[in-house]
């Protein structure tokens, strides 16, 4: 089971910052995850939420805001082209979830995978993996129309119905922890597809076991070190 630092080392750092990243690889994570948002000038940067009161303290809107002003804001804020340096430069696989809905609709997968694409050369060279995640059907879909070379994650909500998730063409499907704990059988069900299994953000000793019992591909956690830590336990 790969451990995937949700958001980097967040438990212990501020998310999606470099220093949060930088730390995941020292606590053992096999690779990152993130959430990708478009600047109004079509920068892509990490960033959750739609703006930046959680975590600058600020009204500013990504979407409505250039790449100048949001570093202005806040500084620390990753460009998707630096976090891709860094990801190919300590071969570390990547796991990016693209934010739905948006202003500019499907061109943050369009910027992805141009990204990716220029980078290829780079990126096989690294051995790295990339898998694009979106709770968007139709984000998923678009991805496959425009590079279906690429992986990607389908997102479960608590509330999201099966038949999306069965006629998804993402190669894996992504529950929450609290939805897999609920419903240990999802796991088989989900497998039972030809599925890969990604969980989302699984922090507890006992529902990271839980995920090494039903065999989830790719654990998604705050605590990269920690997680490292139960597992070697086992």
């Amino acid at each position: 089971m790969n451990i995937y630092a949700h958001r980097g080392a967040s438990h212990d750092f501020p998310e999606m910052t470099a220093l949060a990243y930088e730390n995941a690889v020292k606590q053992g994570a096999d690779g990152f995850e993130c959430d990708l948002r478009l600047t109004k000038d079509g920068v892509a940067v990490l960033w959750h939420d739609a703006d930046l009161k959680r975590g600058a303290d600020s009204d500013a809107v990504v979407a409505e805001s250039t790449l100048k002003k949001l570093k202005m804001i806040y500084p620390e804020i990753l460009t998707f082209a630096e976090f891709l340096d860094f990801a190919i430069s300590e071969k570390k696989s990547l796991l990016l979830e693209t934010k739905h809905p948006v202003p500019s609709r499907n061109e943050i997968e369009e910027v992805i995978v141009n990204k990716l694409n220029n980078e290829g050369a780079r990126i096989k060279k690294s051995g790295i993996d990339i898998n694009v995640m979106s709770f968007s059907w139709f984000a998923v879909e678009r991805m496959k129309a425009l590079n279906k070379e690429i992986a990607t994650t389908y997102l479960l909500h608590d509330y999201t119905p099966w038949f999306t998730a069965r006629y998804s063409s993402a190669q894996s499907v992504g529950p929450g922890i609290n939805l897999l704990r609920k419903n240990p059988s999802l796991a088989k069900r989900i497998k039972s597809t030809g599925r890969k299994l990604n969980v989302w953000t699984v922090n507890d000793a006992a529902d990271i076991k839980l995920c090494h019992h039903l065999g989830v591909d790719n654990l998604i956690t705050n605590r990269p070190g920690y997680a490292r830590e139960v597992l070697h336990d086992i």
